[in-house]
C-alpha cells in the first residue's frame, strides 16, 4: 500500500511539472504580433498622390499631398488693404406657418483709395453673412476711375439709372467731398478728396449708387484721349486758352 501511494504521488508531480512546460512550448510556437499604436487604424494602400491614407483600406488612402490645399495669401485683391463701407441693410420678413422668418440684404462699397472702387449686395439669414457676400461681390466688380492729381475727377459727369439722376463735378483743392449718403461712401473709398455732387430723383441707395457708377464709367483722362486721337497731351490741354508752358506742366502732372 505504501509503495502504491508513493507511485501515485510521483505521477501527480510529473503531470503538474509537465503542464507548464507544455504551455510555454505552445506560446513559443505562436507568432508574435506587433501591437498597433493606439488612436490609428491600419494603413491603407498608397493613393494617387504617393502617400498612404490614415484610414482603412476601404477608403483608398489619399496621400498627404492631395489633402494639402494651397494657402491663401490674402483676398482676391492681391493682399492689398481695401476700404469697405456698409451703405445700407434691409430687413425683410416672410410669414410662415411657425411664425416669421427674417432675412437681411446688405449693400457694400469697396475701394482701395487709389482710383478703384466697386459695389455689391448680398442676401442671407444673418447680417454678418450678408455683409460678407456683398463684400465679395463688390471686390469682383471693381472698376478703375482716372483721377486728376490723385484728388478729384478730370471732368464733370452725369449718371442715370432708373429714377435716379446724379451730377458729379470737379472741385479745387480744399473743397472736400460735397456728397451725402451712398455717394459719399463711393468717393471716400475711391480716394477722391474734392468733388461736388447732386442727386435728383429717387433716394433709393441702390439706384443712387448705380447712377453714380454710370457717371464714373464715363470718366476719361487727357492721356487716354491723346492716345486715342494720336496727339500729345499738351496739345489737348493748350486748346483751353492756356499757354504752352502751362499746358506742358499740366500734362506732366497728369496721373491716371
Amino acid at each position: 500500500m505504501q509503495d502504491e501511494t508513493q507511485t501515485k504521488d510521483a505521477g501527480t508531480e510529473t503531470a503538474e511539472t509537465a503542464a507548464p512546460a507544455a504551455a510555454e512550448q505552445v506560446q513559443a510556437e505562436q507568432p508574435v504580433q506587433a501591437e498597433e499604436p493606439r488612436g490609428r487604424g491600419p494603413r491603407g494602400p498608397r493613393g494617387p498622390g504617393g502617400g498612404r491614407g490614415r484610414g482603412g483600406g476601404d477608403r483608398g488612402g489619399r496621400g498627404r499631398r492631395d489633402d494639402r490645399r494651397g494657402g491663401r495669401g490674402g483676398d482676391d485683391d492681391g493682399g492689398e488693404e481695401l476700404i469697405e463701407k456698409l451703405v445700407h441693410i434691409n430687413r425683410v420678413s416672410k410669414t410662415v406657418k411657425g411664425g416669421k422668418r427674417f432675412g437681411f440684404a446688405a449693400l457694400v462699397v469697396v475701394g482701395d483709395g487709389k482710383g478703384r472702387a466697386g459695389f455689391g449686395h448680398g442676401k442671407a439669414r444673418e447680417v454678418p453673412e450678408a455683409i460678407s457676400k456683398a463684400t465679395a461681390a463688390a471686390k469682383k466688380a471693381m472698376i478703375r476711375v482716372p483721377l486728376r492729381d490723385g484728388r478729384t475727377l478730370h471732368h464733370d459727369g452725369l449718371g442715370h439709372f432708373g429714377a435716379g439722376r446724379v451730377t458729379i463735378r470737379t472741385a479745387p483743392a480744399g473743397t472736400g467731398i460735397i456728397a451725402g449718403g451712398p455717394m459719399r461712401a463711393i468717393f471716400e473709398s475711391l480716394g477722391v478728396h474734392d468733388v461736388v455732387t447732386k442727386s435728383v430723383g429717387t433716394s433709393n441707395p441702390y439706384n443712387m449708387i448705380r447712377a453714380t457708377f454710370e457717371a464714373l464709367k464715363d470718366q476719361t483722362s487727357p492721356r487716354a484721349v491723346a492716345q486715342r486721337r494720336g496727339k500729345k497731351v499738351a496739345d489737348l490741354l493748350g486748346r483751353g486758352g492756356a499757354s504752352v508752358a502751362e499746358a506742358e506742366a499740366q500734362a506732366e502732372a497728369t496721373v491716371e
